[in-house]
């Protein structure tokens, strides 16, 4: 520590040490003085908890779209749906909204317009990736099931089952294999974004980094530390998701 405080000392004077020296202060300030790590770890936990909670609502309503629109594509002619044509419609719209607009201007619109009176700002951030992640969740799973041969829907439903169970036994688990890459795809994307919740005042990684280096007024090593932390949850999840692929295909083998 006394090391530390000459050597800060010394930096604050403009005094030329040498690099080792100058990384320690600045590493020792970014991370370790007044036990600023804690800031982090925070930081981590709010980012995994609104990740978690964002991918929860986008899988629920992406799975909720892609049934409607795939079940209005698969009309057969002259027996259409009106009910189902207008929540066919209501999904368009919605998918189109979302995918056309920017994330930011959707957080923003979200805590300074919408909930404009909460404090519930990690809420609020989860509640915006949610509704977003939803738009393509839906994409990526109506493509799945489209690509199915039809023959496997017919099978179930000669079978007795009805259109939501033949989904739910018969197309959904074959679509899921095909589609869990891109699945796995925008569920790091959605970890990533949670960055963004910090232009409502959400408290995570980019939160945390932005209220150290404002005290310490040295942006490289607080921006870089977060970086490497979204890296390896990156990582992390990625090896997770490699897993979860290559039991899939051994039960296939089976």
């Amino acid at each position: 520590m006394e090391q530390y405080e000459a050597w800060k000392a010394l930096l604050r004077q403009g005094t030329g040490i040498p690099f080792w020296q100058e990384f320690y202060v600045k590493f020792y300030q970014a991370f370790l003085e007044n036990s600023r790590w804690r800031q982090y770890l925070g930081g981590v936990g709010t980012t995994l908890l609104v990740t978690a909670m964002a991918l929860c609502l986008g899988i629920v309503l992406g799975i909720l779209v892609a049934m409607v629109r795939t079940a209005h594509d698969q009309q057969r002619p002259g027996r259409k749906n009106p009910i189902l044509g207008v929540l066919n419609g209501i999904c368009k719209i919605y998918v189109t909204v979302i995918r056309g607009t920017p994330m930011m201007v959707q957080l923003l619109i979200m805590g300074l317009v919408v909930f404009s009176s909460s404090r519930n700002f990690t809420a609020i951030g989860a509640l915006t990736l949610g509704i977003n992640s939803g738009a393509y969740v839906a994409e990526i799973i109506r493509g799945g099931l489209m690509a199915l041969d039809p023959g496997q829907a017919e099978a179930g439903r000669s079978l007795g089952l009805n259109y939501a169970d033949t989904m739910r036994f018969i197309v959904i688990p074959q679509a899921f294999k095909a589609i869990l890459p891109s699945l796995g795809n925008e569920f790091i994307i959605l970890l990533k974004d949670t960055s963004l919740i910090t232009v409502i005042g959400g408290k995570e990684l980019v939160y945390a980094a932005q209220g150290i280096y404002g005290r310490t007024y040295e942006q490289m090593y607080p921006l870089l530390g977060i970086a490497c932390i979204y890296l390896v949850l990156v990582i992390i999840f990625s090896w997770l998701l490699g897993i979860l692929e290559r039991r899939l295909r051994q039960s296939d083998r089976r």
